[in-house]
């Protein structure tokens, strides 16, 4: 699953990573969109399906058939907007409470943008652990995706 606030970026991060290609012209995301694509990491090969859902959702995001079935999710939020990290931090307290043991991983996106990589995310709620991206670039969009295929491998999920 991507989650995330409307505009941070999951569409554009799905696309970097599936068609290695970033499309300037924003369209907005309605309802979800599935793609796929193989990852390799270091417990293996593992075929991802992207959920790559619209922001929208609200609180009931976690009562929706497709995400009850996900092996793990990418949150995502918008470097140069803080409070899409601070509904990144819900996004993922909410993903494990009621889906304990299942991977998460936290990325802000839009590092390439003026001050993004001095981000500081301590005083939200944020661990110092998430990923930093951009899709428009492609830093760190691979290691994203590696990262939560081989927590979804060691899982065995």
């Amino acid at each position: 699953m991507l989650l995330g606030d409307i505009g941070v970026g999951k569409s554009s991060l799905a696309r970097r990573f599936v068609f290695d290609r970033f499309e300037g012209d924003y369209k907005t995301t309605i309802g979800v969109d599935v793609l796929t694509h193989d990852v390799e990491c270091p417990q293996g090969r593992l075929r991802l399906i992207l959920w790559d859902t619209d922001g929208d959702f609200g609180a009931h995001i976690f009562d929706t058939v497709y995400v009850r079935g996900a092996s793990g999710a990418i949150i995502v939020s918008d470097a140069t907007r803080p409070a899409t990290m601070v509904k990144m931090a819900n996004l993922a307290q909410g993903f494990a409470d009621r889906f304990p043991g299942r991977p998460a991983c936290r990325v802000i996106n839009k590092i390439d943008l003026a001050d993004a990589r001095q981000t500081t995310v301590g005083n939200i709620g944020i661990p110092g652990d998430a990923l930093r991206a951009s899709a428009l670039t492609g830093e760190g969009v691979s290691e994203v995706f590696a990262t939560l295929a081989g927590a979804i491998l060691r899982r065995q999920l």
